[in-house]
C-alpha cells in the first residue's frame, strides 16, 4: 500500500477512553491511507469495522486472496419482503485497509453495524441497493452549502479540492472531523441510523472493555462517527470481557425467513456512480491510479486512458487536441486553487479541447446519477476510461452457495456448459423439454450466458423448437450467488423469482400473462401449482379489461391446445381461466367510453367468447348469462361502439342473434365513425358468422350495411371511411373477395371482385381526390368558369 510519511505521530481525532474514532468516506484513497497510518502507529488490539455483523464468523473466507473489488452480497427473504443489498471492497476502500492490515498487525477486527436484511436498512434495501449508500447524499443540506461556498458543482469535486488532491499534512484527520461534523450537524438521524449507531456503539463499549493497554480503532462512515463517539462514552454496564460473552449479539432472521451473506466478484463498473452505484466515489479506474501512484500521475494516466479508449473506438483525438487538453486542465487546476490537477480538471480540459458542439445537458461529472440518454458520445468514453475496466475475482476456496454447484452440474449434464454453437431444442423430445426448462429457469434468474433467438411466443402458439445462441458469460458466477439467495437449486430459485414476480405486478394484467407462460416454460412442478393458484387469485381483480384479455388468452390457449408442457386441461390452469373469464363480462358490462376501437378490449371479448365455446364446464357464467350481459352492453349507449358491435356479435356466436337493422340503422345516424367502430367490435367478435350470412338467401348484414353507407352524404361518407377500412381489415383477402362479389351482386354489375380490391391507390386517397374534383368543378361552374367545350 502506498504510504504517506508524517512529522508526529498519529493524534487521535476523536476519543473514549482506549478507543479511537476515524470517520471516513467509502472507497476514498485518501482516508485508506489514513485508516493504514493508524493502524500502523497505534497497534491497536481491536479494529471494529462499519459492515455486517453476520459475516464476522467469516472474515478468514473474505481476508483470502480474492482479485478485488469484491463484495458482501447480503439477502433476506420471507413471505412479505425481499431485500438485497451489496457491500463492495476495493484495493483503496479504507474498510478493507482496516480488515486487512489490522489483521496483519495482530489485530482483532469486527463488523459492527447490524445486518443488512435488518430492517434498519429497510428504507434503502430494495431489491439492488448498496449498503454503503452515502449518509451525505442523504443530508445533503450542508454539503450543498459547502460546494457553493468553495464554488464547486458536485459533492465529489468538494471532496477532491478538500481531501484527495492535497497533501494529508498533520491535520487531515482534524479537516475530516471538521467536515463530518459540518455534514452531520444538527440533523436528527433517522430510526434506522439510530438504530445502527446504538449496535454499533455496543460493540465499541465491549471491546474497550477487554482491550486493556491497548487502543480500540473504530473505522466508520464519517456521518457516524460524532453520534458513535458519544453513544460509546455511556456506562451500560459492561462486562468483564472474559472470552465472547460480553460482544452484542447477531440478530438472526427472524422464524420462517431466509437471509445470509456470500461473496461476490465485483466491477469497476459495478463501483461507479455513472453506472448507478449509490455510494462512494466515482470513476473508480480514476481513484485506483491515485491510490497507487497518486494525484499527479493519476492526473496523467486519465488523459492516457481517455486518449486510447477514443482511438480504439474512431473518435478523432490528435496530439494538439491532447496538448490542448493538458494545458486547460493545468490552468482550471490553478485557477481553482488544486495542488495538482483533480480528476474534473482533467475531465473539464478534455471537453473543452475534443467537444466543439453545443451540449443538450450538462456534464455528468457536474453532478450524480446515470449517464442520460443522448449523451456526447466523446463524453461517454470519458466516463468509462474514468471507470476503468478490472473485475474481481474470488479465491478458489472461497465457499459458494448450492446453486452454482447445482447450476455447473446441470449444465455440463445437459451439454450446455460451453456449447460450440447456438442450441437447436425440439420441445416434444424429452431431452430437448429438459433442456429448454433449465435455459428458461437461467433466464428467468437473469443469469447472462444464453439468449433464447426463436420459439414459442404463448400458449397458442403451434411452435415446437426453439433455438438459444450462446453469448459472454462473464458475471455468471457474480449472478448464481446472488440467485442463491432464492433458493439451493435451479428450480426452486426460479419458481422463488417467478413468485416474487407475481407479487410484484399485483394486479397489472401485462405482467401476469409474461409471468404464466414463463412459469409453464420453466416447468418448475409442485411449485408451479402454487403459483398457478396465486395467478388464478390475483386474475379476479385485475382492473383493466385489456390486459386481462392476454392472461385469459394465454391460459386459455395453454389449456386447450398444450402438447409439450404437461399443462392441458390441468385444473390451476382452468382455475385461471375461470376467473379471467369471469372477471372480462364484469368489467366489459361497466365500461363506458367514447369513439375509437380499442383492439385490446375486443381481443379480450374474443378470448371470453372462446372460453364460452370451448371451456364452458370451467366457467361459472353461462352461455344464457353471457348473452344477457351481451345484450344489456348493446343496448347502452354510453358503452364504445366497438364494444356494442362486439357485444352484438357475441349474442350471434351464442345463437341469439339480434335483428342488425336497427343497430345498423342507429349508428349511421350518429357520429359517421361510428358505424365503422361497431362494425370492428362485430367482426372481431363474429368475423365467420358475417361470412357465411353474406350468402345467405335472407337479406345479410352486408346488404343492410351496404344500404346505408350508400345513403351516406359525401362528407359523411369520407369522415366515417377510415373506420370503415379498420374494421374490414379483419377478414382475410378471401373473405373480403365473397363479399366484394356480394357487393357486385346487389348492383347486377359483372367483373372480378379480386381486381376491385387490388386498387392503384389508397382507396380513401382516391375518394378524397375525386371529393376535391366535385368542389372544385361546382367552384368553376358557381363563376362561370365551367370547362369549354
Amino acid at each position: 500500500m502506498p504510504r504517506t510519511s508524517r512529522a508526529a505521530d498519529l493524534s487521535p481525532p476523536a476519543t473514549t477512553p482506549d478507543a479511537v474514532f476515524l470517520g471516513v468516506r467509502h472507497h476514498s484513497p485518501a482516508c485508506a491511507r489514513l485508516v493504514g497510518r493508524a493502524i500502523e502507529e497505534l497497534r491497536p488490539a481491536y479494529v471494529l469495522v462499519e459492515g455486517p455483523a453476520d459475516m464476522n464468523d467469516r472474515l478468514d473466507e473474505l481476508l483470502l486472496g480474492h482479485r478485488l473489488p469484491v463484495a458482501v452480497f447480503s439477502h433476506y427473504r420471507d413471505e412479505t419482503r425481499v431485500a438485497t443489498s451489496w457491500a463492495p471492497l476495493c484495493d483503496y476502500s479504507p474498510e478493507w485497509i482496516a480488515l486487512h492490515q489490522g489483521r496483519a498487525s495482530g489485530a482483532e477486527v469486527r463488523f459492527i453495524d447490524l445486518p443488512s436484511w435488518h430492517p434498519a436498512f429497510a428504507e434503502r434495501a430494495d431489491r439492488r441497493t448498496n449498503r454503503y449508500a452515502d449518509a451525505e447524499a442523504r443530508y445533503a443540506e450542508a454539503t450543498e452549502r459547502l460546494c457553493a461556498h468553495f464554488a464547486v458543482d458536485s459533492v465529489d469535486a468538494l471532496w477532491d479540492g478538500l481531501f484527495e488532491i492535497t497533501d494529508p499534512g498533520d491535520d487531515l484527520e482534524a479537516r475530516l472531523d471538521a467536515y463530518f461534523e459540518l455534514v452531520r450537524g444538527d440533523a436528527e438521524a433517522d430510526a434506522g441510523d439510530r438504530a445502527r449507531e446504538e449496535y454499533m456503539a455496543s460493540w465499541v463499549r465491549a471491546a474497550t472493555a477487554r482491550a486493556g493497554e491497548r487502543p480500540v480503532l473504530v473505522v466508520t462512515g464519517g456521518f457516524h462517527q460524532p453520534a458513535l463517539r458519544a453513544l460509546s462514552s455511556r456506562n451500560d454496564g459492561r462486562g468483564d470481557g472474559d472470552g465472547d460473552r460480553d460482544w452484542p449479539e447477531i440478530p438472526t432472521p427472524p422464524p420462517g425467513a431466509l437471509g445470509g451473506s456470500f461473496l461476490v466478484p465485483y466491477s469497476f463498473r459495478q463501483l461507479d456512480a455513472f453506472a448507478g452505484y449509490q455510494s462512494g466515489m466515482p470513476s473508480p479506474g480514476y481513484y485506483q491510479q491515485l491510490w497507487e501512484s497518486g494525484p499527479q500521475s493519476a492526473a496523467q494516466g486519465l488523459l492516457r486512458s481517455v486518449a486510447e479508449r477514443l482511438r480504439g473506438r474512431g473518435i478523432r483525438a490528435s496530439t494538439a487536441d491532447l496538448i490542448a487538453a493538458r494545458g486547460l486542465a493545468q490552468g482550471l487546476a490553478l485557477m481553482r486553487g488544486h495542488a495538482y490537477e483533480a480528476r474534473v480538471d482533467v475531465l473539464d480540459g478534455l471537453a473543452g479541447a475534443l467537444i466543439s458542439d453545443d451540449l443538450d445537458q450538462p456534464l455528468p461529472w457536474t453532478g450524480r446519477g446515470t449517464l442520460g440518454a443522448g449523451t456526447h458520445p466523446v463524453v461517454v468514453e470519458m466516463v468509462a476510461a474514468c471507470a476503468g475496466e478490472s473485475e474481481g475475482r474470488l479465491h478458489p476456496d472461497t465457499p459458494l452457495p448450492p446453486l452454482v454447484h447445482d447450476v455447473a452440474e446441470r449444465l455440463a449434464r445437459l451439454g450446455l456448459a460451453d456449447p460450440d454453437g447456438p442450441v437447436a431444442l425440439d420441445l416434444t423430445d424429452p431431452d430437448g423439454l429438459t433442456r429448454s426448462q433449465v435455459l428458461h429457469r437461467l433466464r428467468v434468474l437473469d443469469i447472462p450466458g444464453f439468449t433464447r433467438v426463436c420459439g414459442p411466443a404463448d400458449g397458442a402458439d403451434p411452435v415446437f423448437t426453439e433455438r438459444w445462441e450462446p453469448g459472454e458469460a462473464g458475471g455468471r458466477e457474480a449472478a448464481l450467488i446472488e440467485a442463491g439467495a432464492y433458493g439451493a437449486r435451479l428450480e426452486e430459485a426460479a419458481s422463488v423469482v417467478l413468485g416474487e414476480r407475481a407479487r410484484e405486478a399485483g394486479t397489472e394484467a401485462g405482467p401476469l400473462a409474461g409471468l404464466l407462460f414463463d412459469a409453464v416454460l420453466c416447468g418448475v412442478g409442485p411449485l408451479c401449482d402454487e403459483l398457478l393458484e396465486a395467478l388464478a387469485g390475483q386474475v379476479g381483480q385485475v382492473p383493466e379489461l385489456g390486459p386481462l384479455g392476454e392472461v385469459l388468452t394465454a391460459a386459455l390457449g395453454l389449456w386447450r391446445h398444450d402438447r409439450v408442457f404437461g399443462v392441458a386441461r390441468g385444473r390451476l390452469l382452468g382455475s385461471v381461466v375461470a376467473d379471467a373469464a369471469d372477471r372480462v363480462f364484469w368489467l366489459a358490462e361497466g365500461l363506458h367510453g367514447g369513439p375509437g376501437v380499442d383492439f385490446a378490449r375486443l381481443r379480450a371479448l374474443a378470448a371470453a367468447r372462446d372460453a364460452l365455446l370451448h371451456a364452458p364446464q370451467l366457467l361459472s357464467v353461462t352461455r344464457e348469462a353471457a348473452a344477457e350481459a351481451a345484450a344489456r352492453i348493446g343496448r347502452d349507449r354510453r358503452a364504445p361502439a366497438d364494444l356494442r358491435g362486439a357485444a352484438f356479435g357475441l349474442r350471434w356466436v351464442l345463437g341469439t342473434p339480434d335483428d342488425p337493422g336497427p343497430a345498423v340503422q342507429a349508428l349511421a345516424s350518429c357520429a359517421a365513425d361510428a358505424l365503422g367502430d361497431w362494425l370492428a367490435g362485430l367482426f372481431a367478435l363474429a368475423r365467420e358468422e358475417v361470412t357465411a350470412d353474406a350468402t345467405a338467401d335472407t337479406e345479410p348484414l352486408i346488404d343492410v350495411l351496404d344500404g346505408v353507407v350508400s345513403a351516406m352524404a359525401e362528407d359523411d361518407f369520407l369522415t366515417g371511411l377510415p373506420a370503415l377500412r379498420q374494421a374490414f381489415a379483419f377478414f382475410p383477402p378471401r373473405e373480403r373477395e365473397r363479399i366484394a362479389e356480394r357487393l357486385l351482386q346487389r348492383r347486377g354489375k359483372q367483373g372480378s371482385a379480386r381486381s376491385l380490391l387490388r386498387t392503384t391507390a389508397d382507396p380513401l386517397l382516391l375518394a378524397r381526390a375525386r371529393a376535391l374534383e366535385e368542389n372544385v368543378t361546382r367552384l368553376l361552374d358557381r363563376h362561370g368558369l365551367g370547362t369549354v367545350r
